[in-house]
């Protein structure tokens, strides 16, 4: 097998991959429709159980604070992660999504172009600035002191402070609608990536403000992320199965075919990885993408997160289950 449960967990409702958020020791989750709750990472104890409103649109951990929009209540909480108490709640426009930390601010708006985007303060949640119109972007990225945005065939870094634009890419394609997921993807201090067009994948450099295309392929890749885990380059095919690149020279290495389709995360597993299909099988890869072993866990999953140590989260529609990886043995 690849591995055990270690702690399980009823959320009582359908689990959401932006309903979760890890840090090194804990697991903050909304779960029972109203509440959230921040679980020990290493046996699922409770730490603390609060009301904050139903299915929220993000669960962000920024340092010692827990920040949480919640579908209902047009509010942008900020939670102590400690005590789960309340530090400070800031009205917003209905529609209001995406929310994105740096060490001082938080950013939120921008979701579909419903709203402004608007930045308080992180320890005190005094209003800082606001876009004097609805503004519209992918899911922002805090990088190197700036906060990136997109929409559209463009990219711009403002400062998170004052809101002033710090620097502006023109891209060769549209970026990709990826509604409230991830669309940027750091691999490294000065290289993002991003998905544009059906296709393509663009990476932008801070240092030198160049755009190149990263990778293309010749069939259509869906609208998300790249995930950078271990060294590679993941991307998620429309057809079942992920296309791993080198992140250096956008070359691709391999496929990843187990005609199912994979949920997002990929789990490090000492020199190989795992991933999981929707239908609940757990793949174990070797270094170069061929399966070694597979078998089944539970059904009905919505997204897998590396916890570092050996051990991975696993969300679906109804649990959070943290599962052990343990070394393979044997070869199919």
């Amino acid at each position: 097998m690849i591995g055990k449960t270690l702690w399980e967990r009823q959320l009582h409702q359908r689990g959401s991959a932006s309903a979760v958020a890890v840090t090194e020791d804990r697991v903050v989750v909304h779960e029972r429709h109203t509440r959230l709750v921040c679980l020990d990472r290493y046996d699922g104890s409770v730490r603390w159980d609060v009301p904050i409103g139903t299915w929220p649109r993000a669960v962000v951990v920024a340092g010692d604070r827990c920040l949480v929009l919640a579908h209902d209540t047009d509010q942008l909480s900020c939670l102590d992660l400690t005590t789960g108490a309340v530090v400070w709640r800031a009205g917003l426009p209905p529609f209001s999504g995406h929310v994105v930390a740096t060490a001082e601010t938080v950013i939120v708006g921008g979701w579909r172009g419903y709203t402004p985007m608007a930045a308080f303060n992180l320890k005190d949640g005094r209003p800082l600035w606001r876009t004097q119109q609805p503004t519209a972007t992918v899911l922002p990225l805090s990088w190197d002191g700036g906060v990136l945005s997109g929409s559209g065939s463009e990219a711009w870094l403002i400062d998170p402070h004052d809101g002033r634009e710090l620097g502006r890419w023109r891209l060769p394609e549209p970026l990709a609608d990826t509604d409230h997921r991830p669309a940027f993807t750091l691999v490294d201090p000065d290289r993002c990536l991003m998905p544009c067009g059906p296709r393509s994948v663009v990476a932008i450099q801070l240092s030198s403000g160049l755009v190149d295309q990263f990778f293309r392929h010749d069939s259509d890749l869906l609208a998300s992320a790249a995930e950078f885990t271990g060294g590679v380059v993941w991307l998620s095919e429309r057809r079942a199965g992920y296309l791993a690149v080198d992140p250096g020279d956008g070359s691709k290495l391999w496929n990843v075919e187990v005609r199912q389709p994979l949920v997002s995360g990929v789990v490090r597993d000492g020199e190989g990885f795992v991933v999981v299909s929707e239908g609940g099988v757990l793949f174990r890869l070797r270094s170069d993408g061929h399966v070694l072993e597979r078998c089944s866990s539970v059904t009905g999953v919505v997204a897998l997160r590396d916890l570092g140590a050996g051990e991975m989260i696993m969300v679906t529609k109804g649990t959070l289950r943290v599962i052990t990886v343990k070394p393979h043995s044997d070869a199919l």
